[in-house]
């Protein structure tokens, strides 16, 4: 069996300041930008794995979820608990520099962990915990 990871989503509350984090921090390539308001949609791709998709969604834009349950996911993101993403980079301290310059939320500094991995945390605009783990 060949089976890959093609896309992923995350939730987002302010598509103008994901727009900021991700592609203008993170240096992700936008590729689809669809709906208006609080519908809005964004789809980002590396440029070094455009094969790969993080889609940007608002948060419970299904619509079997209830108002109650919004406001709970809505309330979990602000409180960074409801979903994350792990990204890779070979300059991590590059990476977290410019972060960090670009007054992103720092959870944690570039650091050597006891499972063996350096990594850094942020928290992206709407609450998403941001791990970036450095790769060789």
């Amino acid at each position: 069996m060949d089976i890959t990871i093609h896309t992923t989503f995350l939730p987002h509350t302010d598509p103008e300041a994901s727009l900021g984090f991700y592609r203008d921090l993170l240096g992700f390539e936008l590729t689809m930008d669809v709906g208006k308001g609080d519908m809005r949609w964004l789809t980002f791709v590396s440029p070094s794995q455009p094969d790969v998709r993080l889609v940007l969604t608002p948060p419970a834009a299904d619509p079997g979820i209830t108002e109650d349950e919004r406001r709970t996911i809505v309330e979990l993101m602000a409180k960074g608990s409801y979903q994350s993403i792990i990204l890779g980079t070979k300059d991590l301290d590059g990476t977290f520099a410019r972060l960090q310059a670009g007054e992103a939320e720092v959870v944690s500094e570039p650091t050597e962990q006891p499972w063996g991995v350096r990594d850094c945390a942020f928290r992206d605009p709407a609450g998403n915990m941001v791990r970036i783990d450095e790769v060789q």
